[in-house]
């Protein structure tokens, strides 16, 4: 009885993982092509039955983290082992492996849809509990998600040893595109949320940028 439930359980975990080939291109191109329909999309999934959610796409949080494994695996093959992994100064000694480092990015990239959800959230002037914030917070995953793979795919052409020169720029332009593309999404996101113009929009957008980025900031100081 035991081997079997074993080896039904590793069939679907191995169906699962498969699965992921198909449906991580799927939902990129989607979140790329159609970002805010997108965004409906996964606020509309959460009234479906568990069962039922996401079954034409990956589920947003787990888009952003395979997409932060993706840069991670990226990353080993060109640049190396992260140094936060190899220092043991401080609170870097808490980030010892590379499913530490992962996770330390999950957090830090998941701080972008918290906070741009929470201002949705103010602004509506809605209560902010694990109902209401679900919505916008999955929402906000989708966009995370290619937000991190490309400023991830940035960063390692940047910093790749003895990279040529027009890997450093195309690192830099494509990190410059990738923000400019998150906060426009961000303001249209805004504008249609909360009924308003494309200037209060943008001041929104702006300011749950400067929340998160300083959010940020100060959780990568900590280490």
């Amino acid at each position: 009885m035991f081997l079997f439930d074993f080896l039904k359980s590793l069939d679907k975990l191995l169906y699962e993982l498969m699965s992921w080939l198909v449906f991580y291109p799927i939902t990129l191109w989607r979140a790329l092509r159609h970002p805010l329909q997108l965004m409906c999309y996964a606020d509309r999934e959460l009234g479906d039955a568990p069962e039922e959610q996401y079954t034409d796409t990956l589920s947003p949080p787990l888009f952003l983290l395979i997409s932060l494994l993706l840069c991670h695996g990226l990353e080993l093959g060109v640049i190396g082992q992260n140094a936060l992994i190899k220092s043991r100064v401080g609170l870097d000694a808490l980030i010892s492996s590379d499913s530490n480092l992962i996770l330390f990015r999950l957090i830090v990239y998941s701080l972008f849809p918290l906070l741009m959800s929470v201002r949705l959230l103010r602004r509506k002037k809605q209560r902010i509990d694990r109902d209401t914030l679900r919505g916008p917070f999955y929402g906000q995953c989708y966009l995370a998600a290619p937000l991190a793979l490309f400023l991830g795919l940035g960063g390692t052409m940047l910093l790749a040893p003895h990279k040529p020169l027009l890997m450093g720029v195309g690192g830099v332009l494509l990190i410059s595109a990738t923000m400019v593309w998150y906060g426009g999404m961000q303001m249209i996101w805004f504008g249609k949320q909360l009924g308003i113009g494309r200037g209060a929009a943008f001041l929104q957008a702006s300011l749950a940028m400067i929340e998160a980025l300083g959010a940020i900031i100060l959780v990568i100081a900590l280490v």
